[in-house]
């Protein structure tokens, strides 16, 4: 692959997660869909997802909000860092998003979820 090609796939894939992340943010949930692969699959600490559908849902009742410290890319994959807002509670976590045809295939997010669990 190119170096311009590179940068180009990079670029995408980042603007993809951040597209989808602010989407969350504002509750356009209809937007957040529109960046998910139809059969995406979600990792957490929590438990897992599969389906595009089954995840916004979740999303809708949820309404996570998320401050982004900073964004990794390396073709189609996208680190990001960032507190997310889970209501009574900000949890620090990274989140892993692989793309495929510059829609998310799959994520997973990692924390420590000994602020929610109690310790």
């Amino acid at each position: 692959m190119s170096t311009s090609n590179k940068i180009l796939t990079e670029h995408n894939a980042k603007v993809v997660v951040l597209d989808f992340i602010n989407a969350l943010n504002a509750e356009d949930f209809e937007l957040a869909r529109q960046q998910l692969q139809d059969d995406m699959t979600f990792k957490g600490v929590m438990g897992e997802r599969n389906g595009a559908d089954v995840y916004i849902e979740d999303m809708k009742k949820m309404k996570f909000k998320y401050d982004v410290k900073k964004v990794f890319a390396d073709l189609d994959e996208v680190c990001l860092w960032y507190d997310i807002n889970i209501g009574a509670k900000t949890i620090f976590s990274c989140g892993w998003y692989k793309l495929v045809d510059e829609k998310i295939q799959s994520f997973q997010v990692l924390f420590d979820p000994r602020p929610i669990l109690g310790d």
